[in-house]
Protein backbone atom coordinates (compact mmCIF):
# COMPACT_ATOMS: atom_id res chain seq x y z
CA UNK A 1 0.00 0.00 0.00
CA UNK A 2 1.32 3.45 -0.93
CA UNK A 3 1.46 5.98 1.91
CA UNK A 4 0.76 9.72 2.08
CA UNK A 5 0.77 12.71 4.44
CA UNK A 6 -2.09 15.22 4.19
CA UNK A 7 -1.40 18.93 4.83
CA UNK A 8 -4.27 21.27 5.82
CA UNK A 9 -6.24 18.07 6.38
CA UNK A 10 -9.31 19.59 8.06
CA UNK A 11 -11.88 16.94 8.97
CA UNK A 12 -10.47 14.51 6.44
CA UNK A 13 -12.22 14.84 3.07
CA UNK A 14 -9.04 14.31 1.08
CA UNK A 15 -7.70 11.74 3.54
CA UNK A 16 -10.90 9.68 3.33
CA UNK A 17 -10.89 9.84 -0.46
CA UNK A 18 -7.27 8.71 -0.69
CA UNK A 19 -8.02 5.90 1.76
CA UNK A 20 -11.01 4.82 -0.34
CA UNK A 21 -8.68 4.63 -3.34
CA UNK A 22 -6.29 2.34 -1.46
CA UNK A 23 -3.64 4.84 -0.32
CA UNK A 24 -2.82 4.79 3.38
CA UNK A 25 -2.78 8.30 4.85
CA UNK A 26 -0.55 8.02 7.88
CA UNK A 27 -0.99 11.53 9.27
CA UNK A 28 -2.92 14.73 8.72
CA UNK A 29 -1.59 18.15 9.73
CA UNK A 30 -3.82 21.11 10.52
CA UNK A 31 -3.76 24.10 12.85
CA UNK A 32 -7.50 23.88 13.67
CA UNK A 33 -7.96 21.71 16.76
CA UNK A 34 -11.74 21.54 16.21
CA UNK A 35 -11.08 19.18 13.27
CA UNK A 36 -9.29 16.56 15.37
CA UNK A 37 -12.29 14.49 16.47
CA UNK A 38 -13.83 14.06 13.02
CA UNK A 39 -10.47 13.40 11.40
CA UNK A 40 -9.41 10.63 13.77
CA UNK A 41 -12.88 9.14 14.38
CA UNK A 42 -13.41 8.42 10.69
CA UNK A 43 -9.90 7.72 9.42
CA UNK A 44 -7.11 5.41 10.42
CA UNK A 45 -4.66 8.30 10.63
CA UNK A 46 -3.24 10.54 13.32
CA UNK A 47 -4.23 14.21 13.50
CA UNK A 48 -1.26 16.49 14.19
CA UNK A 49 -2.18 20.00 15.33
CA UNK A 50 0.70 21.99 13.95
CA UNK A 51 1.25 25.12 11.90
CA UNK A 52 2.79 24.23 8.54
CA UNK A 53 5.29 27.03 9.14
CA UNK A 54 6.73 24.92 11.94
CA UNK A 55 6.89 21.70 9.91
CA UNK A 56 10.16 20.39 8.53
CA UNK A 57 11.13 17.82 5.94
CA UNK A 58 11.97 15.46 8.80
CA UNK A 59 8.37 15.68 10.08
CA UNK A 60 7.28 14.34 6.71
CA UNK A 61 10.06 11.82 6.12
CA UNK A 62 9.56 10.00 9.45
CA UNK A 63 6.52 8.17 8.08
CA UNK A 64 8.31 6.48 5.18
CA UNK A 65 10.85 3.72 4.75
CA UNK A 66 14.00 4.50 2.84
CA UNK A 67 13.01 3.30 -0.63
CA UNK A 68 9.21 3.58 -0.65
CA UNK A 69 7.40 6.29 -2.65
CA UNK A 70 6.62 9.37 -0.57
CA UNK A 71 3.33 11.17 -1.30
CA UNK A 72 2.58 14.69 -0.05
CA UNK A 73 -0.91 16.08 -0.58
CA UNK A 74 -2.81 19.12 0.63
CA UNK A 75 -5.29 21.90 0.07
CA UNK A 76 -3.92 25.22 1.31
CA UNK A 77 -6.58 27.58 2.71
CA UNK A 78 -8.51 28.82 -0.33
CA UNK A 79 -10.00 32.07 1.03
CA UNK A 80 -7.04 34.14 -0.20
CA UNK A 81 -7.73 32.97 -3.76
CA UNK A 82 -11.49 33.42 -3.88
CA UNK A 83 -12.97 35.78 -6.46
CA UNK A 84 -13.93 38.23 -3.71
CA UNK A 85 -10.49 38.31 -2.14
CA UNK A 86 -8.66 38.63 -5.45
CA UNK A 87 -10.76 41.70 -6.24
CA UNK A 88 -9.80 43.20 -2.88
CA UNK A 89 -6.14 42.51 -3.57
CA UNK A 90 -6.27 44.90 -6.51
CA UNK A 91 -7.02 47.70 -4.06
CA UNK A 92 -4.42 49.48 -2.01
CA UNK A 93 -1.85 47.10 -0.64
CA UNK A 94 -4.26 44.30 0.28
CA UNK A 95 -2.45 41.36 1.85
CA UNK A 96 -3.84 38.16 3.33
CA UNK A 97 -1.98 36.39 6.12
CA UNK A 98 -2.84 33.01 4.57
CA UNK A 99 -1.43 33.97 1.17
CA UNK A 100 1.95 32.48 2.08
CA UNK A 101 0.66 28.99 2.85
CA UNK A 102 1.45 27.79 -0.67
CA UNK A 103 4.99 29.13 -0.28
CA UNK A 104 5.25 27.06 2.90
CA UNK A 105 4.03 24.05 0.93
CA UNK A 106 6.84 24.73 -1.55
CA UNK A 107 9.37 25.01 1.26
CA UNK A 108 8.36 21.57 2.51
CA UNK A 109 8.80 20.18 -0.99
CA UNK A 110 12.34 21.61 -0.94
CA UNK A 111 13.12 19.94 2.37
CA UNK A 112 11.27 16.64 1.99
CA UNK A 113 11.55 15.96 -1.77
CA UNK A 114 8.46 13.71 -2.00
CA UNK A 115 8.03 11.48 -5.03
CA UNK A 116 4.46 12.63 -5.64
CA UNK A 117 2.70 15.90 -4.85
CA UNK A 118 -0.98 16.74 -5.14
CA UNK A 119 -2.40 20.19 -4.45
CA UNK A 120 -6.12 21.03 -4.69
CA UNK A 121 -7.56 24.55 -4.56
CA UNK A 122 -9.95 27.06 -6.12
CA UNK A 123 -9.59 27.67 -9.88
CA UNK A 124 -8.62 31.35 -9.42
CA UNK A 125 -5.36 30.29 -7.85
CA UNK A 126 -3.95 29.37 -11.26
CA UNK A 127 -3.88 33.07 -12.26
CA UNK A 128 -1.85 34.23 -9.27
CA UNK A 129 1.84 34.88 -8.78
CA UNK A 130 2.01 32.50 -5.83
CA UNK A 131 0.77 29.62 -8.01
CA UNK A 132 3.23 30.46 -10.80
CA UNK A 133 6.05 30.50 -8.26
CA UNK A 134 4.91 27.15 -6.83
CA UNK A 135 4.76 25.44 -10.22
CA UNK A 136 8.09 26.97 -11.28
CA UNK A 137 9.72 25.66 -8.10
CA UNK A 138 8.41 22.14 -8.77
CA UNK A 139 9.67 22.12 -12.35
CA UNK A 140 13.07 23.48 -11.28
CA UNK A 141 13.40 20.51 -8.93
CA UNK A 142 12.74 18.05 -11.73
CA UNK A 143 9.04 17.39 -11.19
CA UNK A 144 6.68 16.65 -14.07
CA UNK A 145 3.69 18.90 -13.37
CA UNK A 146 0.12 18.64 -14.64
CA UNK A 147 -2.77 20.84 -13.52
CA UNK A 148 -6.45 20.73 -14.44
CA UNK A 149 -9.61 22.66 -13.60
CA UNK A 150 -12.04 19.93 -12.57
CA UNK A 151 -15.84 20.15 -12.89
CA UNK A 152 -16.85 17.95 -9.98
CA UNK A 153 -20.01 16.38 -11.49
CA UNK A 154 -17.73 14.78 -14.10
CA UNK A 155 -16.45 12.56 -11.28
CA UNK A 156 -19.74 11.69 -9.57
CA UNK A 157 -19.85 14.62 -7.14
CA UNK A 158 -23.39 16.07 -7.00
CA UNK A 159 -22.48 19.76 -6.90
CA UNK A 160 -21.38 22.33 -9.46
CA UNK A 161 -18.02 22.81 -7.77
CA UNK A 162 -14.94 23.59 -9.87
CA UNK A 163 -11.50 22.92 -8.42
CA UNK A 164 -7.91 23.21 -9.52
CA UNK A 165 -6.03 19.93 -9.12
CA UNK A 166 -2.25 19.85 -9.53
CA UNK A 167 -0.32 16.58 -9.71
CA UNK A 168 3.47 16.40 -9.80
CA UNK A 169 5.83 13.45 -10.01
CA UNK A 170 9.60 12.96 -9.96
CA UNK A 171 9.24 9.82 -12.07
CA UNK A 172 7.45 10.87 -15.26
CA UNK A 173 4.31 12.38 -16.75
CA UNK A 174 1.31 12.26 -14.43
CA UNK A 175 -2.29 13.37 -14.89
CA UNK A 176 -5.76 13.01 -13.44
CA UNK A 177 -7.84 10.10 -14.74
CA UNK A 178 -10.46 10.90 -17.38
CA UNK A 179 -13.99 11.89 -16.20
CA UNK A 180 -16.06 8.97 -14.97
CA UNK A 181 -19.52 10.49 -15.61
CA UNK A 182 -21.08 12.25 -18.58
CA UNK A 183 -23.76 14.92 -18.33
CA UNK A 184 -26.63 12.44 -18.59
CA UNK A 185 -25.17 10.46 -15.68
CA UNK A 186 -24.50 13.30 -13.23
CA UNK A 187 -25.56 12.47 -9.67
CA UNK A 188 -28.54 14.67 -8.77
CA UNK A 189 -29.58 16.27 -5.50
CA UNK A 190 -32.42 13.78 -5.19
CA UNK A 191 -30.11 10.81 -5.73
CA UNK A 192 -27.72 12.16 -3.11
CA UNK A 193 -30.00 13.34 -0.28
CA UNK A 194 -33.54 12.37 -1.24
CA UNK A 195 -33.48 9.38 1.12
CA UNK A 196 -33.08 11.45 4.29
CA UNK A 197 -36.06 11.94 6.64
CA UNK A 198 -38.01 15.19 6.49
CA UNK A 199 -37.18 17.74 9.19
CA UNK A 200 -38.32 21.29 9.93
CA UNK A 201 -36.27 24.48 10.06
CA UNK A 202 -34.49 24.46 13.40
CA UNK A 203 -35.22 20.76 13.83
CA UNK A 204 -33.19 17.57 13.61
CA UNK A 205 -33.52 13.83 13.07
CA UNK A 206 -33.50 11.94 16.39
CA UNK A 207 -31.49 9.16 14.75
CA UNK A 208 -28.85 11.50 13.36
CA UNK A 209 -28.04 14.69 15.28
CA UNK A 210 -26.11 15.98 12.25
CA UNK A 211 -29.25 15.92 10.12
CA UNK A 212 -30.34 19.25 11.57
CA UNK A 213 -31.11 22.59 9.96
CA UNK A 214 -30.77 26.15 11.14
CA UNK A 215 -33.82 27.96 12.45
CA UNK A 216 -35.48 30.55 10.20
CA UNK A 217 -37.32 33.72 11.20
CA UNK A 218 -40.92 34.30 10.12
CA UNK A 219 -39.95 36.49 7.16
CA UNK A 220 -37.56 33.92 5.69
CA UNK A 221 -40.11 31.15 6.23
CA UNK A 222 -42.57 33.18 4.15
CA UNK A 223 -39.85 33.69 1.54
CA UNK A 224 -38.93 30.04 1.20
CA UNK A 225 -42.59 29.04 1.00
CA UNK A 226 -42.91 31.44 -1.93
CA UNK A 227 -39.77 30.04 -3.61
CA UNK A 228 -39.84 27.62 -6.52
CA UNK A 229 -37.18 24.92 -7.12
CA UNK A 230 -34.63 26.45 -9.47
CA UNK A 231 -36.32 29.84 -9.18
CA UNK A 232 -35.23 33.15 -7.63
CA UNK A 233 -36.48 35.80 -5.24
CA UNK A 234 -38.21 37.36 -8.27
CA UNK A 235 -40.87 34.69 -7.78
CA UNK A 236 -41.85 36.27 -4.44
CA UNK A 237 -44.59 38.84 -3.82
CA UNK A 238 -43.00 42.29 -3.72
CA UNK A 239 -43.59 42.71 0.02
CA UNK A 240 -41.23 39.78 0.73
CA UNK A 241 -38.32 41.15 -1.29
CA UNK A 242 -35.30 42.55 0.51
CA UNK A 243 -34.39 46.22 0.08
CA UNK A 244 -31.15 45.26 -1.68
CA UNK A 245 -33.16 43.37 -4.32
CA UNK A 246 -35.05 46.53 -5.22
CA UNK A 247 -31.87 48.48 -5.94
CA UNK A 248 -30.56 48.50 -9.50
CA UNK A 249 -27.37 46.66 -8.48
CA UNK A 250 -29.31 43.88 -6.80
CA UNK A 251 -31.60 43.01 -9.69
CA UNK A 252 -29.21 40.53 -11.27
CA UNK A 253 -28.00 38.90 -8.06
CA UNK A 254 -30.35 35.94 -8.03
CA UNK A 255 -28.20 33.15 -6.60
CA UNK A 256 -29.35 33.77 -3.01
CA UNK A 257 -32.62 32.99 -1.23
CA UNK A 258 -33.35 30.17 -3.63
CA UNK A 259 -34.30 26.50 -3.65
CA UNK A 260 -32.27 23.76 -5.29
CA UNK A 261 -33.80 21.38 -7.85
CA UNK A 262 -34.14 17.67 -7.25
CA UNK A 263 -33.13 16.75 -10.80
CA UNK A 264 -29.95 18.83 -10.94
CA UNK A 265 -26.62 19.01 -9.11
CA UNK A 266 -26.42 21.33 -6.11
CA UNK A 267 -24.55 24.64 -6.07
CA UNK A 268 -21.04 24.67 -4.63
CA UNK A 269 -21.19 23.81 -0.95
CA UNK A 270 -19.58 26.70 0.95
CA UNK A 271 -18.99 27.25 4.65
CA UNK A 272 -22.44 28.91 4.89
CA UNK A 273 -24.51 26.28 3.11
CA UNK A 274 -26.76 25.98 6.17
CA UNK A 275 -28.19 29.46 5.55
CA UNK A 276 -31.07 30.11 3.13
CA UNK A 277 -29.90 33.68 2.52
CA UNK A 278 -26.31 32.96 1.45
CA UNK A 279 -26.91 30.98 -1.74
CA UNK A 280 -29.18 28.51 -3.48
CA UNK A 281 -29.33 26.39 -0.36
CA UNK A 282 -33.07 26.04 0.13
CA UNK A 283 -34.27 22.42 0.23
CA UNK A 284 -36.15 21.51 -2.98
CA UNK A 285 -39.36 20.69 -1.07
CA UNK A 286 -39.04 21.29 2.66
CA UNK A 287 -39.25 24.83 4.04
CA UNK A 288 -35.68 25.11 5.32
CA UNK A 289 -32.06 25.38 4.29
CA UNK A 290 -29.84 22.33 3.87
CA UNK A 291 -29.09 20.33 6.97
CA UNK A 292 -25.52 19.76 8.07
CA UNK A 293 -25.74 16.11 6.97
CA UNK A 294 -27.12 17.02 3.55
CA UNK A 295 -24.23 19.37 2.90
CA UNK A 296 -21.77 16.69 3.99
CA UNK A 297 -23.35 14.14 1.64
CA UNK A 298 -23.24 16.62 -1.24
CA UNK A 299 -19.52 16.89 -0.42
CA UNK A 300 -19.59 13.06 -0.80
CA UNK A 301 -18.81 12.27 2.81
CA UNK A 302 -20.33 8.91 3.77
CA UNK A 303 -23.79 9.12 5.35
CA UNK A 304 -22.38 7.98 8.69
CA UNK A 305 -19.31 10.25 8.82
CA UNK A 306 -19.12 11.46 12.41
CA UNK A 307 -18.40 15.15 12.98
CA UNK A 308 -18.81 15.32 16.76
CA UNK A 309 -18.67 12.83 19.61
CA UNK A 310 -21.81 11.25 21.07
CA UNK A 311 -23.41 13.62 23.53
CA UNK A 312 -21.33 16.57 22.38
CA UNK A 313 -23.18 19.75 21.46
CA UNK A 314 -23.51 20.20 17.69
CA UNK A 315 -22.04 23.59 16.86
CA UNK A 316 -23.67 24.33 13.51
CA UNK A 317 -21.28 27.10 12.52
CA UNK A 318 -18.19 24.95 13.11
CA UNK A 319 -19.45 21.89 11.26
CA UNK A 320 -20.72 23.94 8.32
CA UNK A 321 -17.26 25.47 8.09
CA UNK A 322 -15.57 22.07 8.30
CA UNK A 323 -17.79 20.62 5.58
CA UNK A 324 -17.58 23.62 3.27
CA UNK A 325 -13.78 23.79 3.51
CA UNK A 326 -13.30 20.08 2.83
CA UNK A 327 -12.04 18.47 -0.36
CA UNK A 328 -14.96 16.40 -1.68
CA UNK A 329 -14.27 12.80 -0.70
CA UNK A 330 -14.84 11.45 -4.21
CA UNK A 331 -12.42 13.99 -5.65
CA UNK A 332 -9.85 12.75 -3.14
CA UNK A 333 -10.53 9.22 -4.34
CA UNK A 334 -10.03 10.25 -7.97
CA UNK A 335 -6.72 11.88 -7.03
CA UNK A 336 -5.69 8.72 -5.21
CA UNK A 337 -6.56 6.46 -8.14
CA UNK A 338 -4.61 8.74 -10.48
CA UNK A 339 -1.53 8.64 -8.25
CA UNK A 340 -1.61 4.87 -7.87
CA UNK A 341 -2.00 4.23 -11.57
CA UNK A 342 0.96 6.50 -12.26
CA UNK A 343 3.19 4.82 -9.68
CA UNK A 344 2.27 1.36 -10.92
CA UNK A 345 3.06 2.35 -14.51
CA UNK A 346 6.39 3.70 -13.28
CA UNK A 347 7.10 0.36 -11.64
CA UNK A 348 7.05 1.72 -8.09
CA UNK A 349 6.46 -0.83 -5.36
CA UNK A 350 3.93 -0.50 -2.58
CA UNK A 351 5.06 -0.64 1.01
CA UNK A 352 4.91 -4.07 2.64
CA UNK A 353 2.97 -3.88 5.88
Amino acid sequence: MFKAVDLFCGVGGLTRGLSDSGIEVVAGYDLDATCKYAYEANNNAKFIQKDIKEMTGEDFAQYFKKNEPKILVGCAPCQPFSTHTLKLKKNEGFQHKKWGMLYEFGRLVDEAEPDIISMENVPNLINTEVYTDFETKLKSKGYFVKSKIVYCPDYGIPQSRRRLVLLASKHGEISLIEPTYNKEEYVTVEEAIGHLPAIKAGGFDSNDPLHRSSAMNDLNLKRIRASKPGGTWKDWPEELRAKCHLKEGGQTYTAVYARMKWDNVSPTITTQYNSFGTGRYGHPEQDRALSLREGAILQTFPDDYSFCADGEKVVIKNIARHVGNAVPVKLGEVIGISIQRHLEIMGMKKSSQ
